[in-house]
């Protein structure tokens, strides 16, 4: 093929996979501004800390003795899970569920304070304008179908980058890098303007568009994960009779999983019956104090009955690739100086999109004047 038609074709390609991401990649864009500094705008708001200040010293409560305060308190639902928001010290939060097997979106969330056993909180996430944003940003409100969608439009994404690096090369070999016709057409200029930052942003989009796409196949993974690792955990108890009678003590599943993970702490917990764990277990998952390995989790299975641990595993590759993929795609590993650099280039990226809409209608409306013009002079030599 010669270097012409090369050109052509990865013109076509370039043209066609940016025309139809863009205007998703766009709202993704405008979303993910206000999702990267969602913490600096919670503290804007002023909001306190939801557990008092209380003496130095003050003993927490028996996970157990919060566990039954929450049934007790909300009599017809079970627990599913339990975890720690490291934003908010001294609280315990349990996700209630109608049943184990409910659908995911059915929970209530109710935080605790571990020193009182008081309830602080029982925060509505699903409202505001945050909400919002994410819901944009994650699956356009339509499930797994649009996180899907999204990471198509996250691939093509990829595709009209690497396409776009394919025709900025030759015609950097015959000018200078960062070039800008400012003599010529306001649309050669904004092509050129597009190309620079386009190569200046390349990195960083590829990056977020990859990782990107990585959050979207999140629910993939964990079914991945269910039916393999998960499953050969907790091998040895298929066919065991169902659970009856008094489970162990929370407290106990704890004790069991930081002495397995010594240097870790534990992230949230899984109850029987739950899809991270087994009709059988509590699954614990620990992770580390680090910023990169504390976005990682190694499940303990605690036997619910006797209290032991059964089987401790790093998660596979691919799952790590998901964890570790998730604060990166928003600069959430160098606190707000990285973040702030994610946010230009995230601006600069929403400029190079909208140029590359206004080249394609400039083009377009460039080629029908043009054949315009062709048709007006070739109409009269017929007439005649």
């Amino acid at each position: 093929m010669s270097t012409a038609n090369q050109a052509k074709t990865w013109f076509q390609v370039h043209k066609w996979t940016s025309l139809i991401c863009t205007a998703f990649l766009l709202m993704l864009c405008l979303t993910g501004l206000p999702l990267i500094f969602h913490e600096e705008i919670e503290a804007l708001e002023g909001k306190p800390p939801l557990a008092p200040s209380l003496p130095a010293g003050t003993p927490t409560v028996p996970l157990e003795r919060l566990a039954q305060t929450a049934r007790q308190q909300f009599p017809t639902k079970v627990i599913r899970f339990v975890y720690w928001d490291e934003h908010e010290p001294n609280t315990t939060t349990f996700t209630l569920s109608d049943s184990m097997t409910a659908p995911a979106d059915n929970y209530k969330l109710v935080i605790y304070d571990n020193r009182t056993a008081h309830v602080l909180e029982e925060p509505k996430l699903q409202e505001g304008f945050m909400y919002v944003m994410l819901q944009l940003h994650i699956d356009m409100f339509m499930g797994i179908r649009g996180k899907l969608f999204l990471g198509l439009m996250g691939l093509l994404f990829i595709v009209a980058i690497g396409s776009g690096l394919m025709l900025y090369s030759p015609i950097m070999r015959r000018f200078n890098f960062g070039m800008i016709r400012t003599e010529r057409s306001t649309r050669l200029k904004w092509l050129d303007l597009h190309n620079l930052l386009g190569v200046v942003t390349v990195v960083w989009a590829t990056v977020v568009g990859f990782t990107g796409v990585l959050n979207t196949l999140a629910e993939v993974v964990q079914g991945l994960w269910q039916q393999g690792q998960l499953a050969e955990m907790v091998a040895p108890y298929k066919g065991a009779a169902p659970l009856r009678g008094t489970l162990a003590p929370l407290d106990q599943a704890m004790k069991v999983a930081r002495e397995a993970a010594p240097g870790m702490e534990p992230s949230f917990v899984a109850y029987p019956g739950t899809l991270y764990s087994s009709q059988h277990h509590y699954a614990v998952f620990m992770k580390g104090t680090t910023p990169l390995t504390s976005r990682l989790a190694k499940p303990a299975l605690i036997d619910a009955k006797t209290g032991k641990l059964t089987d401790m595993r790093s998660m596979p590759w691919y799952v790590n690739a998901v964890f570790i993929s998730q604060p990166l795609h928003f600069g959430d590993y160098g606190g707000l100086p990285l973040k702030i650099i994610w946010a230009l280039f995230d601006l600069i990226t929403i400029i190079v999109l909208g140029s590359g809409l206004y080249l394609w209608f400039a083009r377009n409306k460039a080629t029908k004047a043009q054949l315009s013009r062709l048709q007006a002079t070739v109409q009269p030599s017929f007439s005649r």
